[in-house]
């Protein structure tokens, strides 16, 4: 891509993996192990690409399958090079294990993770945290220690449309970020707790709001992705059918 010139043409891709039987939506790279990437599509299959000599990749091709329904997100372990995690429309939440046949990879589920569709998930780097969205609104944090239970550790509701996008902060592990259909993108902080002077105030003064909402960002339609900068603290960029917005805020 080094020498690649603009003719009005696209490149061909790299490689071509035609396994998949159906569009899809999910997708991750490792952050552990360089070239490996999971993929996932609506036929509730994922596929594993394993990185070869010469720039291609071995693609197995039995597929992960427990899933009853489309996959909707895949995220891999920041700690572990061969566990990842997946979400799906079944509204389970999933760990897998690739070491093992892909028939018997699936070691932890919660199968009733959200009410409604999961639809993204993403996996804290420094805390064995998994933050879950899905079409009922709500967010949930789920403690990987203590998974096998099936019971959120924390659940935020305050969109009142499916959620789209959720990352955590790359170096606070207490914050995240989310958005959602109903055109919000809202920052949390976990390690936030109800200030117990103000719990007897009258609700005219302060808004029903959840303590650990940092701030909420509003002005585009139809938010699709959001994500931090890597380097800059604080700086975050969405994507939107309106547009795209780089915004910085004040309370991270």
């Amino acid at each position: 891509m080094a020498t690649y010139t603009r003719t009005g043409a696209s490149p061909p891709p790299v490689y071509t993996f035609p396994g998949h039987q159906a569009e899809g939506f999910a997708m991750d790279w490792s952050t552990t192990t360089l070239g490996k990437l999971a993929t996932g599509d609506c036929n509730k299959n994922i596929h594993l690409w394993t990185p070869k000599d010469g720039g291609t990749w071995h693609v197995d091709q039995r597929p992960y399958s427990a899933h009853s329904a489309s996959v909707e997100d895949i995220q891999w372990s920041p700690n572990e090079e061969n566990v990842f995690a997946s979400c799906s429309v079944d509204k389970s939440i999933r760990i897998w294990d690739a070491r093992a046949a892909p028939h018997k990879a699936c070691m932890l589920t919660v199968e009733e993770a959200h009410q409604r569709d999961v639809n993204v998930i993403s996996w804290n780097r420094h805390e064995p945290f998994i933050v879950s969205g899905g079409d009922d609104g709500i967010l949930r944090i789920w403690d990987l220690r203590q998974f096998q239970h099936g019971k959120a550790v924390a659940v935020f509701k305050h969109h009142t449309a499916p959620i789209t996008s959720v990352e955590w902060n790359p170096t606070d592990a207490s914050v995240f970020a989310a958005s959602g259909s109903d055109n919000q993108i809202t920052l949390w902080d976990l390690a936030v707790e109800k200030d117990s002077e103000s719990a007897g105030s009258s609700k005219d003064e302060e808004p029903d709001v959840p303590p650990q909402l940092l701030f909420i960002h509003q002005g585009q339609k139809d938010i699709k992705e959001v994500h931090w900068h890597p380097q800059i603290p604080g700086m975050m960029t969405s994507t939107a059918h309106s547009g795209f917005d780089i915004f910085r805020t004040i309370s991270v």
